[in-house]
């Protein structure tokens, strides 16, 4: 932890033009990255820009350690990606309620789903095998049709060993 301060943000001087409530700043030293260019290693891209090694990082919780807010940026992708699955694969795009014991039902089914579905089949549930599920569920699909799909192969490792073979060949 480099600093924990109070700050006003904004580019005016005068204070009407500014925020209108106390903003904490808290700057955390991290790993410098160093920009890099379209064609770096596989496939390129924009990296984002360089850093200097501190990582600023601004709210408005004024009541939590310094500390607190640190670990969970540090942890924010992770969440991003759960929230990405929990509404790609096991289709909770939309809420249906508003209500936090509502939300709380909505999240533990559908994880419960997730993990019912690996520990049956062995496989990491696809969008696909929850949509055959709930077809299965509703009559509209039937045992064969999720019979088939469960035994169909996963070339998943084959797909991957092949495009990185294919990257090592291209001198990547």
């Amino acid at each position: 932890m480099i600093s924990d301060q109070v700050v006003h943000i904004g580019l005016s001087k005068k204070p009407d033009e500014r925020a209108d409530h106390p903003t904490r700043l808290v700057c955390v030293r991290c790993t410098p990255h160093q920009k890099r260019g379209k064609g770096h290693k596989k496939g390129g891209g924009q990296t984002g820009p360089t850093s200097d090694g501190v990582l600023r990082i601004v709210t408005d919780l004024l009541d939590v350690p310094a500390a607190v807010i640190a670990f969970l940026y540090e942890y924010r992708w992770t969440i991003e990606v759960f929230f990405r699955f929990l509404k790609q694969v096991l289709g909770c795009r939309h809420l249906l309620s508003t209500r936090r014991e509502g939300i709380q039902i909505q999240v533990y089914a559908a994880v419960i789903c997730c993990l019912m579905l690996n520990t049956l089949t062995g496989r990491k549930p696809t969008k696909w095998m929850v949509t055959l599920m709930a077809l299965f569920l509703q009559g509209l699909a039937s045992e064969q049709d999720v019979l088939r799909e469960l035994n169909r192969p996963d070339h998943t490792g084959v797909k991957l060993r092949a495009k990185e073979a294919l990257w090592k060949k291209l001198g990547y």
